[in-house]
């Protein structure tokens, strides 16, 4: 049983090379900046969002890659661009095209203005010539307000385990306060129908000047979601200098930003830490100095067996695969591995080997093997 506080590192874990750790990594290719890569559901093809706007699909057994045409227009620079990308589970036997959703990040009507928005449209893709393209692509959900600046969209997607509902990460665009303000959905987590409409049993549904949209809320910026084996979803986001976080993501629940925080404004002055009695949900683990994570699954396959049900970070600054294991609403990191330089993005392939998207210009995919 893990202990049920959460933990605060208190210096970097020593990385594991593969020779110790008995995985083997495999360059499968490298793309521009890749942000997002995902498997289509019952096939053994990776899409592959590219931050300037480009969305490619990778037959992995022979490296062919095709580019897909249909992909919206993006606000590319700083942070934003092409996004996240998902697909339905429930359509891995669907040979006549299947949706797909993305994110990205949109310019506003008032000049220098962003925000997130989800899209929804169907990927067909012609055998013969292997052309492939979105068609019917329409804004879901928009990230509001718009407001100025290209930092902390998050706009990571996840479908819930039962195939009903969107999960969207809505980062804090840097403004801090919002975070805690209800009338936006800024710092939020946010659950939609597969439609985009907000979900009728949502927390807030029925409260007047509230956003119906949101689950949660007091977040900064989340680059990692996922549902771990009993159905529940946890969450992965950076802090400012010091704390990161990895959250258990509950109904209604406050965690705190920017009035709470394991770390400290970039400036210096202090943000106070969290306290028993404070009033907000706390981080599982938190991390100081930071991991800065890109990414975050739960692991389920069977090739790194004793690594079922843990949680899987991608490190940008530490640049290694951080896990975590989970037990119930505890956690603690028991491991980092050497993989690679930034690690951007995380997927599990269908045999239970663990691909990973490198940040850069030319950023490797990477398979690892047990």
């Amino acid at each position: 049983m893990l202990a049920s506080c959460a933990l605060a590192q208190s210096g970097e874990t020593a990385k594991i090379s593969a020779e110790e750790a008995g995985y083997t990594i495999e360059e499968m290719g490298s793309f521009n900046r890749p942000w997002a890569i995902e498997f289509l559901p019952g096939t053994e093809t990776l899409a592959i969002t590219e931050k300037s706007g480009t969305l490619k699909l990778m037959k992995t057994g022979s490296g062919e890659t095709t580019t897909v045409t249909g992909v919206p227009e993006v606000a590319y620079g700083g942070q934003g661009g092409l996004g996240d990308i998902a697909f339905l589970e429930s359509e891995a036997d669907r040979d006549d095209g299947r949706t797909i959703y993305l994110s990205w990040a949109e310019a506003g009507a008032d000049e220098g203005t962003y925000g997130a928005v989800v899209g929804k449209g169907l990927l067909t893709c012609v055998e013969e010539t292997d052309a492939c393209a979105i068609s019917d692509l329409a804004v879901i959900w928009r990230q509001a307000p718009k407001v100025k600046g290209r930092g902390h969209y998050s706009h990571r997607i996840q479908v819930s385990p039962d195939g009903q509902y969107l999960f969207i990460a809505s980062g804090d665009r840097q403004k801090q306060k919002p975070a805690q303000d209800l009338s936006n959905t800024m710092g939020s987590i946010v659950r939609l129908n597969l439609d985009g409409t907000p979900a009728v049993d949502n927390p807030f549904a029925d409260k007047d000047g509230v956003t119906p949209q949101i689950w949660s809320y007091g977040h900064r910026n989340i680059l990692g979601m996922d549902f771990a084996p009993d159905g529940r979803l946890w969450e992965v986001e950076h802090g400012p200098a010091g704390g990161d976080e990895l959250n258990l993501v509950k109904r209604e629940a406050n965690y705190g930003w920017p009035t709470r925080s394991n770390g400290d404004n970039y400036n210096g002055v202090d943000i106070p830490d969290h306290t028993a009695d404070d009033g907000f949900s706390k981080p599982a683990v938190h991390w100081t100095p930071v991991i800065a994570p890109g990414d975050m699954i739960i692991y389920s396959g069977n090739m790194f067996g004793p690594w079922k049900g843990d949680a899987l970070i991608a490190g940008l600054r530490s640049e290694a695969l951080v896990r975590v294991e989970i037990d119930g609403e505890s956690a603690v990191e028991v491991g980092r591995y050497e993989v690679g330089g930034r690690l951007r993005s995380l997927e599990q392939g269908p045999d239970g080997s663990i691909w990973i998207a490198e940040d850069g210009e030319d950023g490797r995919i990477l398979k690892l093997t047990m």
